[in-house]
């Protein structure tokens, strides 16, 4: 599919970020990737920028793709060291477009196949600038690796990490994680309404935030892309200790043979239309 089927294929929206990933490599201008410094969450892999866990592949490696695929691959690495000492057995990647793109209310969806593996913990999502969880985060698709379900959320003063407004999505017996799906977030000053392949998966509004705490949802946020191993989500799901927190064995083997990865095909922001605040 051509960028322009891609990028205008929304009559009456304002496309205002596009990334088909075919340029053989990540594009530098538009993403950041990150190295691991703080730990959250008890998450088990380190972050490093390395073809090794961010790379590209064509389309035609995977089938059902529109132009080039980004893949971000979990690798277990025993014993791995970052710059400041830190030890860690599995490496993997984080992008994201702060201070490079950020936008103020529309459409952010990305098109997204998911591998399968309990404690696997790949999302798409979007940060404010400040102080978390004051500066709001949007969780456009979260997923632990039971490929039955993915979740949204929103976190925000008083509803944020455990506490936070989300809601679980269970595919129809016919498909599942593990194929491709578009997922998004329409953002507007008064809700945000998540969807899978344009189904209304979970809708939270104003009112539903301010019963816990603000609303923090007016100012710019920033795209997210990563891929975590274990920690404190797959943890409340599969209640695994050993070996790893949240991960068990099988989903180690898994990694240790390389056959984890995530595959983005393409990701799209839209103004509103309206107020085109980006």
């Amino acid at each position: 599919m051509a960028e322009s089927d891609i990028t205008h294929n929304h009559p009456g929206t304002n496309p205002i970020f596009f990334d088909d990933f075919n340029q053989g490599k990540l594009d530098r201008e538009k993403w950041n990737v990150m190295v691991t410094e703080k730990i959250y969450n008890n998450e088990q892999q380190a972050y490093i920028d390395s073809p090794e866990t961010i790379y590209m592949v064509a389309a035609d490696l995977i089938p059902g793709s529109t132009e080039g695929v980004l893949i971000i691959h979990p690798r277990y690495r025993p014993g791995f060291r970052t710059a400041d000492g830190k030890t860690f057995d599995f490496i993997s990647g984080r992008i994201d477009t702060r201070e490079k793109f950020d936008f103020r209310y529309g459409t952010a969806e990305a098109r997204m196949m998911l591998p399968t593996g309990s404690g696997l913990w790949p999302a798409f999502w979007m940060l404010g600038y400040g102080n978390w969880p004051a500066s709001g985060e949007i969780d456009i698709m979260e997923y632990v690796g039971e490929p039955d379900w993915v979740s949204a959320a929103l976190h925000g003063p008083g509803y944020y990490g455990e506490s936070g407004l989300v809601n679980k999505y269970f595919f129809s017996p016919q498909e599942d994680a593990t194929t491709w799906h578009v997922y998004s977030a329409e953002w507007s000053p008064d809700k945000v309404i998540f969807k899978v392949d344009d189904q209304i998966i979970y809708r939270v509004t104003r009112p539903m935030t301010d019963f816990f705490g603000s609303w923090v949802f007016n100012n710019k946020k920033y795209l997210i892309l990563n891929f975590a191993l274990g920690g404190i989500y797959p943890f409340k799901t599969n209640g695994i200790r050993t070996p790893f927190y949240g991960i068990p064995e099988e989903t180690v083997c898994e990694l240790e043979e390389d056959r984890v990865k995530l595959a983005i095909d393409w990701i799209r922001v839209t103004g509103s239309g309206s107020s085109g605040e980006f």
